[in-house]
Parts: structure tokens; C-alpha cells; sequence
């Protein structure tokens, strides 16, 4: 795949580039703040912008910002977003959006290297990956209060891109349990089968929406 790293730390900016390129991929930028971030994408159009969330001037949500402008300007170029935190303001937004090609892990996440290309793959591929932390720390400011414990452990499970099968292998249960708790969350939801609409990420997308 073709990427573009935004990030103001060289040294994890010059590490994750390696990291990529001896993984088969190829960096066509690494940048240090927004504005580099934007220009990079207007001029390569790379399969993926990897970004982390604080960058300058003022090191608080600039590259949230970016990432919901490449979102609205760019849309198939996928996006993910890596932190330190959980930025929920600006996290919501950007989850809220179209689900196809977009991820946000914490930086931690990265030390787990096959884990992260994993996630790599999984967005350039236009699929949804989500932290499982990011997921349960934004689910607990929504108002989950009509749904059960094991529905609420079916629903970060979803959020994370998991199948029915493998959420049955986590929680172990049976298959047809699993089906059972995730038609209650989307009838919990109002989710009705629509045409083109994937029910799954809607449920995911309706909660971290608040």
C-alpha cells in the first residue's frame, strides 16, 4: 500500500516508516504537523494516512482535524488515527462518519506489530478497525442503559470487526448465542434491515455517536 505518517515525534515517525517498508509498503510522506498532512494527501493520494492525534501548533486535536478533512475532502482514502488518549469530541465525529477505510488505535497498539499491519491491511482494504479501549471508553459516556452485560461485551466485539464465530470463540459461547444477543442490540436500536446498509456498523456507529 501506499502511506503517508503524520506524526511530530521523528523518532516514531522515522521507526513506523521502517517498520512499514520492511513490511512491503511504501511511504510516499512523513510529516510533522496538519497542514504538511493535508498537502501530502492533495498531492500522492496514498491508500492510507496514518495519523496521530497531537500535533502543532498548539498539540491538542490537529490531527483529528486533518483526519475528518481528509474524511469529507478525500473520501477513499482510508484513515487511521493512532493516540496516546481518547479524545471523544472529535473521536465521535470521526466515527460517526462513513465506517469504510477508518481506524483509531491507541499508540500502544503499534508495539504489537502483527497486530498493527493486521489493522493496516484491514482499513486499506476499506474495513473498520477500532481500539477496543477507544470503543469501551466512548461507550460508557452513551446511554447504554437497554442493554445487557453480555450485549454490551456482543457490541465492543462488533466494534473491533469481528465475526459472529469469533466473538462466540472470546466470549465462549455458542454461535447461535452470539446471533441471538446481536439481533436484541439491533432491535434495542431500531435498526431495521434496510437495502446497503450494513446493521452491524450502525449499531457500533449509533452508540459511539451518542
Amino acid at each position: 500500500m501506499r502511506l503517508i505518517l503524520a506524526d511530530d515525534s521523528v523518532l516514531l515517525r522515522e521507526g513506523l516508516a521502517r517498520l512499514l517498508q520492511d513490511a512491503g509498503h511504501e511511504v510516499t510522506a512523513a510529516v510533522g504537523d496538519a497542514g504538511a498532512l493535508l498537502d501530502a494527501v492533495a498531492a500522492r493520494q496514498p491508500d492510507v494516512a496514518v495519523i496521530d492525534v497531537r500535533m502543532p501548533p498548539s498539540h491538542t486535536d490537529e490531527g483529528l482535524r486533518a483526519a475528518l478533512e481528509i474524511r469529507d475532502r478525500w473520501p477513499g482514502v482510508g484513515v487511521l488515527v493512532l493516540s496516546q488518549y481518547v479524545e471523544q469530541t472529535y473521536a465521535s465525529k470521526l466515527l460517526a462518519g462513513p465506517p469504510e477505510g477508518l481506524g483509531y488505535l491507541l499508540k500502544d497498539r503499534v508495539s504489537e506489530v502483527a497486530e498493527f499491519l493486521d489493522s493496516l491491511e484491514r482499513i486499506g482494504s476499506g474495513g473498520t478497525v477500532f481500539d477496543p479501549d477507544v470503543v469501551r471508553r466512548l461507550l460508557a459516556h452513551t446511554p447504554l442503559s437497554t442493554l445487557t452485560a453480555r450485549e454490551r461485551a456482543v457490541l465492543e466485539h462488533l466494534a473491533q470487526g469481528m465475526v459472529n464465530t469469533a466473538i462466540a470463540e472470546r466470549l465462549h459461547v455458542s454461535q447461535s448465542t452470539v446471533e441471538k444477543h446481536v439481533n436484541a442490540v439491533f432491535d434495542k436500536l431500531g435498526l431495521a434491515r434496510t437495502p446497503g446498509y450494513s446493521r452491524r456498523v450502525l449499531a457500533v456507529l449509533r452508540y459511539l455517536d451518542g
